[in-house]
């Protein structure tokens, strides 16, 4: 058994497959209309990965105020100068998680506003 995908909320479907494929190296494995109005039914991928993120419509324009998603990635302070180096928001500096010693964890903000947490394994 594994998670086929997990929803991620998002206003402009454009704009965040190109954050998640330019920034974070995803793939698009799925990008089919649905529905009438538009709205397309998205998956991306992170390269080897089962679990796809489906973009979910975002129902209101608040960013969201605690991480959506824990990413994990073996080199956290590069990951972060290359999302800066990018225009991608900071919210937090490469550090040791409080409840993982041992554990450097750092968060940024999606184009959506999505809160997320880069973590090293």
């Amino acid at each position: 058994m594994h998670i086929q995908f997990a929803e991620l909320p998002v206003f402009d479907q454009d704009r965040a497959i190109a954050f998640y494929v330019d920034n974070l190296g995803c793939e698009v494995a799925a990008d089919a209309p649905m529905g009438a109005d538009g709205w397309r039914w998205v998956e991306v991928k992170f390269p080897g990965a089962r679990t796809a993120l489906h973009f979910l419509r975002r129902p209101d324009d608040k960013p969201s105020a605690e991480p959506v998603l824990v990413l994990v990635e073996a080199d956290v302070a590069g990951t972060i100068e290359r999302l800066r180096a990018k225009g991608v928001e900071i919210i937090t500096e490469p550090g040791e998680a409080p409840w993982q010693p041992g554990r450097v964890v750092a968060e940024f903000r999606d184009s959506e506003g999505n809160r997320m947490v880069v973590g090293s394994h």
